[in-house]
Parts: structure tokens; sequence; C-alpha cells
């Protein structure tokens, strides 16, 4: 069903209020990212502003600091709002969030990566590159986010089964301890699909997970960022749905992580999440969220986006 201008400005007029959060959240969590950028456009056609930014504003009325942020975050194109949360992960609270980073460079396309960089250019007049080779203190994590922001911009965008085959065996043939030289080399020079089909490859030869080896050695920072990046690469969907249990349970010092992954995953594989999380939990992920998440606006914004349907329909009661 098409949205028709009477019933984006309509929306725009609901938004602009914050009045009627639950029937929005129906609203908008069923629209496709075009009608949703409609209705952005015609709402700072109509009020002069971006509505992300009005319910920042809005941020210290209790019932609006959560949901109807993730509101507006369905409203921002999805590379605009990857730098928003690049920003963030740079600057909460003096400590790097480097798993938000990670997900950026490990779970997008090298394309969606090159309008990120651009909309953080864009709005914060920085490049993102030079604020993550500038974070201090030190992190090893550092050079394995340059590494892969350095593979998103040049590779080959074909795969190779003989590239894996021996890129498999020369991280095999380090034995347990890494080599951090031949790592970043490795990571900076293959493509998100290329990594993705080494660390299979690694499987299939040697009979268990590149993860897994680099528990049998010291487990440094370096190694364990490396861990966290072979997880995201191989199974995005596992790492997301492990991630989800972890904000539900209040086990993740990542208090955004919860609204973030939500939204970000909602149009491109939130079913095969909750299916990974069934299947790892044994829990439904709608169910998970209802438990342990208290009754009101940012549950119900919580669970639809869970319930999104295959088939996109605009309510009509608008």
């Amino acid at each position: 069903m098409p949205l028709s201008s009477q019933m984006c400005e309509s929306i725009c007029q609901e938004l602009h209020s914050c009045c009627e959060l639950n029937h929005l959240i129906q609203v908008l969590a069923v629209l496709n990212s075009y009608q949703r950028q409609k209705i952005k456009e015609k709402y700072m056609e109509l009020f002069g502003e971006d509505p992300f930014l009005h319910f920042q504003n809005r941020n210290d009325e209790p019932r609006l600091s959560i949901a109807g942020v993730g509101l507006a975050m369905l409203l921002q194109n999805p590379h605009q709002r990857d730098a928003e949360a690049a920003r963030e992960a740079l600057e909460q609270n003096e400590v790097v969030n480097n798993r938000a980073l990670l997900e950026i460079f490990t779970c997008r396309k090298s394309s969606h990566v090159a309008l990120i960089q651009h909309a953080y250019l864009t709005k914060f007049r920085r490049h993102l590159d030079h604020d993550i080779s500038s974070i201090e203190p030190p992190h090893p994590c550092q050079k394995i986010l340059m590494a892969l922001s350095a593979s998103h911009k040049a590779h080959s965008t074909d795969i190779s089964q003989h590239i894996a085959k021996c890129d498999a065996r020369r991280l095999y043939q380090t034995g347990p301890t890494v080599n951090e030289a031949l790592v970043l080399e490795i990571l900076s020079k293959r493509s998100i699909p290329q990594l993705k089909l080494t660390f299979s490859t690694y499987k299939h030869i040697y009979g268990h997970s590149y993860a897994k080896s680099l528990r049998k050695g010291n487990l440094g920072d370096f190694e364990e960022a490396l861990e966290a990046v072979v997880k995201y690469i191989y199974s995005p969907t596992k790492y997301f749905s492990q991630m989800l249990y972890e904000c539900l349970k209040g086990t993740t010092r990542d208090k955004r992580a919860l609204i973030r992954i939500m939204v970000s995953r909602q149009a491109v594989d939130m079913e095969e999440i909750q299916v990974a999380f069934n299947k790892r939990h044994g829990a439904d992920l709608k169910n998970a969220i209802c438990q342990n998440i208290p009754q009101g606006d940012y549950r119900e914004f919580l669970v639809t986006l869970a319930t999104k349907a295959s088939n996109r329909s605009i309510p009509t009661s608008l």
C-alpha cells in the first residue's frame, strides 16, 4: 500500500506531538526505509527540524527517553544512524565502546561503511578513521578496527576458495600463539565475505573454529578482540542473538546495545536472529523481552520490532 501525502502528514503531526507512542510504534515498525525517509522529509518540511533531534531535545521526559528516541532512530538513514552510533561509541563515558565499533566494521557492507564514514564527516566534521586511530589510552582493538576499515576500502569484490585455504593454513601454522602482523595483514587485505569464507574453511579443514583455537593460547586484549571479530564475521546472527540475551539479562555494560541492535537489524536479519536466539537459549525473543523489560512504550517498541511481518502493510487507522 503506497504512503499517501495525507497519511504521511498525519504521522508527522503525531511524531511532533509525541502522543500515542504505542500507535506510532505500530505504524513506523512496518514501514520500509523508503517510506520512513519520506516521512522524515515531510517532517522537516513541516517543522524545520530532524525528528531525531526533536526527540533528543525532549529526552528529559521519562516516557520519551528510550521509546521515543527509538522511533526517531527508525526515521534515520541506516548509515546516518551508524555514524551517530560510532560517535557515541567513541565518546561513551570516556570509555570507548569497541563492541559497537566492531559491529559497524564487521556486519555492514563496504558500500554502507563508506556512507557511514561520509555521514560521520558531514555531521561531526571529523574523519572516523582518525578518531579511531587517536583513541586514548591505546587499545589493541584500534589496530583491528583500522585493519577492517582498510579492508572495506581496497579489496576484490570476488571471493576465492584458494585464498581462503591459504589464509586458513597460515593462521593454523602459527599455533596457539597469535601472529599479530599476519592477522592484521589478512584483516586489512580481505573483504568481509572473503574473511567469512576463510573462517569457514578453517573449521572445515581443522575440525574446530579459529575462535576456539585462540583460546588454546594466552588470551590478551588483542586475542580477545580478535576472537570477537571472528565470531561477528563467522555468524552475525549468533552474535546478535547472544548480545540480545546479555542485554535482556543485564550482563552487558553496553546499555544502548539492545535498542541499537533491534533497530539496525530489524530490516536485515531479525527473523534469523530470533531463530538463533530460540535455538541457543530455548526461549522466544518476544517472550524474553516481555519477561525482562517493564511494561510500557519501550517494551511495546521492542516487541513490535521483533514481530515485524514479512509482508509489510501500513495500518489504515490514521
